[in-house]
């Protein structure tokens, strides 16, 4: 969805460069984001931590049978939200900025110096003004 919002950005709205369109996009998505993974995190909290709720005989166990059968699931689950979560909000937009920031690079130090010799303004090499 991040993607697509950047993308929306790009070609609805041409004021913005590549840069502002990502972290106006990153922007957009940071609450839904963050409540999705806060949710979810916190749903899985007393699961992770062996927590179990036997709601036919009104109890809550900590570290039982059953609860512990989900510790492993829980966790990996609530160390995947973050680490995706991190994905998403940094890594991604940064991932969209590369190649416009990699096509400025190739033009400002590889490109223009050939540009010049093919318009006739080569550099004078012999020192003379």
């Amino acid at each position: 969805v991040l993607i697509d919002t950047f993308n929306y950005i790009r070609t609805t709205q041409l004021k913005y460069t590549t840069k502002e369109a990502a972290i106006l996009a990153a922007a957009q998505r940071l609450r839904p984001v963050f409540l999705t993974t806060a949710t979810t995190i916190l749903g899985l909290m007393p699961l992770a931590a062996g927590v179990s709720v036997n709601l036919v005989g009104q109890s809550v166990v900590q570290g039982g049978i059953v609860g512990s059968f989900w510790i492993d699931l829980a966790s990996a689950i609530v160390y995947g939200l973050l680490f995706s979560t991190i994905l998403t909000l940094v890594i991604t937009p940064a991932l969209l900025v590369l190649p416009s920031e990699l096509g400025i690079l190739f033009n400002k130090y590889i490109k223009r110096p050939w540009q010049r010799t093919r318009r006739g303004d080569a550099l004078d090499t012999t020192g003379e003004a």
